[in-house]
């Protein structure tokens, strides 16, 4: 079998729709101004890139419920990538980080802009805030295309629950991890509860367990189906968030496209750094103390954190959180009665989400 994100040229498919949408956006903005075009431009850029896997889990769902293939669903997916764009536009501007996707990030391409036409004011608070317009952009953009997406008007109704659901409960992840940087350290130990509630309604659910429920939703599946999509979806949304965790940590920035440690320069509060916390002698409680969070923070103090992360057995723990997460979740799939392919599809996406380098 091919990648699972490209079995039916599922990712191209994706891709063709979401360059014939931007397309019609740009001639709308050229309309306003010429000036408009990077607003397109560096969405279009961020937009090609990613693996899919949202309008991937949305699609197969859609073909687990029975449905056919079709474009319209196709076009539905692809909603879905352009709400990750806005989330990662607006993530990289609150965590004020440089690159994304191995390119520089959209808050500093506007940054670099200014500075290149020798505009009046900061550059950088210009970077901002046409980063934020351009997420809003992106925002409206997910609504603007599922619902022309060229579904019946029942079929959309059936999932708008979940996907209003979906982007709102995003922003209230998003906050909570906003609070816990803000908050530097309150109450430890609750501090790996409340970073699990964050990877839940941060990522888990709008990165796996709803596309998964919006794609069946959107083919008229029963209860019986959703409930069974969303015991696999679930676990696996937060096992898919884990390994991302890990990569921030430890990735390759090669193949992550984004600095090497950069949670740790960010001061993320994630299940790895709770667990590693938690379980840390004083003395490396102290060496934590003094470099996690520190925007400056150079290769060789990343080198000492990653140590006492390893040290003290977090990276071990948080990939058996994984590996438990990935078996609960194939052990529901397999208790779905959905057709072998679907299923097989699923089965790989799974493995996929969870056992990658990027």
């Amino acid at each position: 079998m091919p990648s699972p994100l490209a079995v039916d040229d599922l990712q191209d498919r994706v891709h063709k729709a979401i360059e014939h949408f931007l397309s019609a956006r740009a001639a709308t903005l050229a309309a306003v101004s010429d000036d408009c075009a990077p607003l397109v431009g560096y969405a279009a850029d961020l937009l090609s890139g990613g693996k899919r896997l949202r309008a991937a889990l949305c699609y197969w769902a859609w073909r687990a419920a029975g449905a056919p293939d079709e474009p319209a669903v196709v076009a539905a997916a692809a909603a879905l990538e352009f709400f990750q764009a806005a989330a990662l536009i607006h993530d990289d501007v609150m965590d004020a980080s440089d690159m994304r996707r191995g390119a520089p990030a959209v808050h500093r391409r506007f940054a670099t802009l200014h500075r290149a036409n020798r505009w009046a004011g900061d550059a950088d608070h210009f970077g901002l805030s046409a980063a934020v317009l351009v997420g809003d952009l992106c925002l409206a953009w997910s609504d603007e295309l599922y619902t022309g997406s060229g579904l019946p008007a029942d079929a959309l109704a059936r999932g708008r629950t979940t996907f209003n659901l979906m982007r709102t409960q995003l922003m209230g992840g998003q906050y909570l991890d906003l609070i816990e940087q803000a908050a530097d350290g309150r109450d430890p130990a609750g501090a790996l509860h409340r970073a699990r509630r964050v990877i839940r309604f941060k990522s888990a659910k709008y990165s796996v367990e709803q596309p998964l429920l919006l794609g069946a939703e959107l083919a008229g599946a029963g209860p019986d189906l959703l409930a069974g999509l969303s015991a696999f979806g679930l676990p696996l949304g937060e096992a898919f968030q884990l390994r991302d965790d890990i990569l921030g940590v430890f990735g390759d920035t090669a193949l992550t496209g984004k600095p090497a440690g950069d949670d740790l320069r960010e001061g993320k509060r994630t299940v790895l750094v709770a667990l590693a916390l938690r379980d840390a002698d004083p003395v490396q409680k102290k060496v934590f103390a003094a470099h996690f969070g520190d925007p400056g923070l150079d290769a060789a103090g990343v080198a000492r954190l990653r140590e006492i992360i390893v040290a003290t057995g977090a990276l071990a723990a948080t990939e058996e959180m994984i590996t438990s997460g990935l078996r609960e979740s194939l052990t529901a799939l397999h208790t779905i009665d959905i057709d072998p392919r679907s299923r097989s599809v699923l089965a790989s996406l799974a493995r996929n989400a969870t056992d990658r380098t990027f």
